[in-house]
């Protein structure tokens, strides 16, 4: 799907422009899938196991424009690209419509200034308002930040997937399987939920 141009501030009183991914974002779309992999552990690839040709790159924006029910978000500051935030349905079948998958990440410089919040916020806006009963996502273990922030936004933690990812050291880090109900009143049982599974990220 298509998102409308939205202007609005980080916390450094910064103009950030948030839109839907466009055919000719392919390009600076690739860079960034190498980039944020080398920056951060708590993605799923290693910095050199990205190998979407540009064309790839493109097709996949244009399904994500021609599925009304997904959409590529993009936040640009000053014109330069900052993140994504996707918005994905879980599968086809009638029986998984009411999920979607959330998935985010940012440049390292732009973390932290409230982009991240605002992105996930309007993302989420959006999957309410396209029918989705609940949204998804996969938190690294030690991504303390992600986690508070998924947690402060209404995220529940329902279950831990232990040694979800190795890396190339022969260390292994758990996930933390996350959702939010977007059509009902927070559970009075969110806190003692989330105590279950922070200790993951604190140190």
């Amino acid at each position: 799907m298509r998102f409308e141009p939205l202007q609005v501030q980080d916390h450094l009183g910064r103009t950030v422009i948030l839109r839907s991914a466009e055919m000719s974002d392919a390009e600076a779309l690739v860079k960034y899938m190498k980039i944020t992999s080398a920056e951060t552990p708590f993605l799923i690839r290693e910095p050199d196991e990205f190998h979407m040709t540009l064309e790839q790159e493109k097709t996949f924006i244009r399904n994500c424009i021609d599925n009304a029910r997904e959409l590529m978000l993009i936040a640009s500051v000053n014109g330069e690209h900052a993140g994504n935030c996707s918005l994905m349905s879980i599968g086809a079948y009638k029986r998984y419509r009411h999920r979607c998958e959330i998935a985010i990440a940012l440049y390292q410089k732009y973390c932290g200034t409230g982009i991240g919040t605002i992105m996930l916020e309007t993302v989420l806006s959006v999957a309410k308002e396209l029918g989705y009963e609940q949204a998804e996502l996969e938190v690294i273990e030690g991504n303390e930040r992600a986690f508070k922030c998924y947690q402060k936004l209404g995220f529940r933690p329902f279950g831990t997937f232990p040694n979800n990812m190795k890396y190339a050291d022969g260390t292994y880090a758990d996930a933390v399987w996350m959702m939010k109900k977007l059509n009902v009143p927070e559970s009075a049982s969110y806190d003692s939920d989330v105590q279950k599974t922070s200790a993951l990220f604190n140190s």
